[in-house]
């Protein structure tokens, strides 16, 4: 694991002979800074955000093939899509429930696995699986009737802080003036950079091949995952009209090679993954989109607002921190960061400002909690999962096993994944 210091923030080159000003400032056109964006313009603060493109909008999903960038979304995050008035706008034919999780040790034993199910958490369902274009374009039609919500096509240049806010100087040479600032620009984060916030980080030396798949057998609303001895694991998330969605976490030098199959040569490598366990819980499997790889990696912002003396930018998703997918809450952790400053900013004392110091320490307060056990608990399980020593290959098939037969136990990890916002 490597820490690495970002540069300090610097002083704007020009002179700007005119600044527009706004309340807040939202850098980032992602789904967690278009929901953040569109939360803040409700609260009745005038917002602005900066991303390139973002004036374009997102067009809806539509045929018999699902998108690539597919997400399980938690009831965190359906509570703040409620929040925000999209949730009964989405298309629901185009999401699946997911009512069951089944997770698979890596020697084939049937002990040696974890069944979570939401009737015996007394919940209606675990999950939703659904595109990330579908989401970001129903956030999309929101926030064109919004009018507290304006969206700038470009991109930062440098900025400022000061006394009264954040000004930023962007490419295009306009200069934005705002009370807060909200970094929502990606693992990679220029603001996180210009502030002077260092991360950790730590490659898993994986790529993640994320590819749709036709199903002959139904799939029961159950998501699946594969502990492999190789150390790799396999994901099939469920999607509508018999449909998978698989990601595969292995070596960047397998993730090439399973580029280059063609559909004959997939099925033929399906056949037999996890001593042919997937095809005898999901059938024939027949590859319906084009296979994409993207590497993966740990990462953690070492303060969650900034700058240290005068803290009013907050950093929110990606830009604060990054997991692995296999827990399959990296989305929904992002949005429980725009929950959480939501409520912050809704419910505070009539007295303190915006970027009042005390309201960003709580947001990253309470966020540090959060997001610490999530990291910790799916670095570990990665880590355990891949190590190839005797007794790290019992301990961690005990361990499904074990799990699976207490129910308090269960129940916890499903509170944990399910997560909790709280708008009232």
């Amino acid at each position: 694991m490597s820490e690495v210091q970002a540069h300090q923030p610097s002083k704007l080159s020009k002179n700007p002979s005119s600044i527009r000003s706004v309340d807040v400032l939202v850098v980032g056109g992602g789904v967690v800074g278009k929901a953040c964006a569109l939360g803040l313009a409700q609260l009745g603060l005038h917002t602005a955000q900066v991303a390139p493109g973002i004036d374009k909008l997102i067009a809806a999903p539509a045929g018999p093939q699902w998108g690539q960038r597919i997400y399980a979304f938690s009831p965190s995050t359906q509570k703040l899509l409620a929040r925000l008035q999209i949730w009964d706008a989405i298309d629901q034919s185009r999401m699946q429930i997911v009512r069951d999780m089944r997770i698979f040790g890596d020697r084939g034993q049937q002990n040696d696995s974890l069944h979570l199910s939401a009737f015996e958490a007394g919940t209606p369902q675990l999950a939703w699986i659904g595109e990330s274009n579908l989401i970001e374009h129903t956030l999309d039609q929101a926030s064109r009737f919004q009018s507290k919500l304006e969206r700038i096509d470009d991109s930062l240049d440098d900025l400022k802080i000061d006394a009264d806010g954040v000004t930023l100087h962007l490419h295009s040479g306009i200069y934005l003036h705002a009370k807060l600032l909200i970094a929502a620009d990606g693992a990679n984060s220029p603001i996180r950079s210009l502030l002077g916030i260092s991360h950790s980080e730590e490659s898993y030396e994986q790529n993640a091949v994320v590819v749709n798949l036709t199903c002959s057998r139904a799939h029961l609303e159950t998501a699946y995952q594969w502990f492999l001895p190789s150390g790799d694991i396999v994901a099939m998330l469920p999607l509508p009209n018999q449909q998978v969605s698989m990601v595969w976490s292995s070596s960047p030098e397998k993730a090439d090679y399973l580029l280059k199959l063609d559909q004959s040569e997939w099925a033929a490598e399906l056949s037999t993954l996890a001593d042919g366990a997937i095809t005898q819980a999901l059938g024939q499997l027949t590859i319906n989109s084009i296979p994409a790889a993207f590497p993966l990696r740990k990462m953690r912002a070492s303060r969650f607002i900034g700058p240290d003396d005068n803290p009013t930018v907050a950093l929110i998703g990606d830009a604060a921190h990054v997991m692995h997918p296999l827990a399959g809450q990296g989305l929904n952790l992002g949005l429980r960061d725009v929950a959480t400053l939501l409520h912050i900013l809704g419910k505070r004392e009539s007295f303190r400002p915006i970027n009042d110091k005390v309201l960003l320490r709580r947001y990253e307060r309470q966020r540090q909690g959060d997001t610490s056990a999530l990291l910790w608990i799916t670095d570990k399980l990665k880590k355990l999962f891949s190590g190839t020593s005797t007794t790290e290959m019992q301990l961690r098939n005990w361990g499904l096993g074990l799990v699976n037969r207490s129910h308090f136990i269960k129940r916890r990890l499903i509170e944990r994944a399910l997560g909790d916002v709280d708008f009232e």
